[in-house]
């Protein structure tokens, strides 16, 4: 049986146990009805967060810069609920993403398989980490990190990003560089640092076709986002309805972008997402100095 197909039938098992978990987490928490954890309908306002940011996912821009951007902004989610509920919301919209990508786009199987595995555990890692964090913590690393997205995509409109290669697959030293650099990013994940442009710039890095980053970058995101949601929901650090919302709007989302849209000029997108996230920076590193210096920090 071909490697791809084996990849696929193991993020098809993946999928069916993430619904099965979260949906008796959902159920356990429908008892407590007028708490903030009680499923309730998204906002029309959520779902749409879930369409925006999934339709630029799958173009390649990222979603997790720009859905920090707007639950901080908006004051939606609670700074340290944040990463969970992306985690989460995010997970089916680029599940699916991953299903149309692994089969539509040339890549080596090994390298697919073998980046995909380190990004898992690295993530395994990382929301075992950020998933007891206080919350000034939560704050100073996603402001961090929305300030990394930032540069990333400056980098990417001014065309300082390696352009990359024509391979297909990575081996020897360039293959073990590349093992890391996935471990670590799915690592970095956890708080808020997106995987798509790391992982873009380190598969162009290593000379492959910065196109074979589309697969294994979803793909990565695709089990390592529904795996490590177990650490977020046992601690119940993630808001129920934003992560409905970015859900129900995602998927749809994934699906015009990928089969009718295809594709657009995203250097203005971009740049607009870079004055967005700068300025979401900044109010994320405030807030975690305010509250250190009036105590209220958890």
């Amino acid at each position: 049986m071909p490697l791809k197909t084996i990849l696929l039938a193991a993020l098809a098992v993946v999928t069916v146990a993430f619904i099965v978990v979260w949906g008796r987490h959902l159920r356990a928490a429908a008892g407590a009805k007028g708490h903030e954890d009680a499923p309730a309908p998204p906002t029309i306002f959520q779902t749409l967060i879930g369409f925006v940011t999934n339709f630029f996912d799958t173009l390649g821009i990222g979603s997790y810069a720009p859905t920090t951007a707007i639950y901080k902004l908006k004051k939606i989610v609670p700074d340290e609920r944040i990463p969970g509920t992306m985690t989460i919301g995010h997970a089916l919209p680029t599940i699916t993403q991953a299903f149309i990508f692994i089969r539509g786009v040339e890549v080596e199987a090994t390298t697919l398989v073998l980046m995909i595995v380190l990004a898992v555990a690295g993530a395994w890692l990382g929301a075992s980490i950020v998933a007891g964090w206080p919350r000034r913590n939560i704050q100073l690393g996603m402001g961090g990190a929305l300030l990394v997205a930032a540069a990333l995509f400056t980098m990417a409109n001014l065309h300082i990003v390696a352009v990359g290669g024509g391979a297909l697959g990575l081996s020897g030293a360039k293959l073990a560089i590349g093992l890391v650099g996935s471990l670590v990013l799915g690592a970095l994940m956890m708080i808020g640092i997106g995987f798509y442009g790391p992982c873009m710039i380190l598969i162009s890095l290593l000379g492959m076709n910065p196109l074979a980053a589309f697969p294994i970058m979803m793909g990565a995101c695709a089990f390592l986002m529904p795996i490590s949601s177990i650490k977020f929901l046992d601690a119940k650090s993630y808001s129920v309805r934003p992560a409905l919302g970015l859900t129900l709007g995602g998927i749809p989302a994934v699906l015009i972008a990928a089969f009718i849209v295809k594709s657009l000029p995203l250097t203005a997108v971009r740049w607009l997402v870079v004055v967005v996230v700068v300025y979401s920076a900044s109010v994320m590193l405030r807030s975690a100095y305010v509250e250190r210096r009036s105590g209220v920090a958890a």
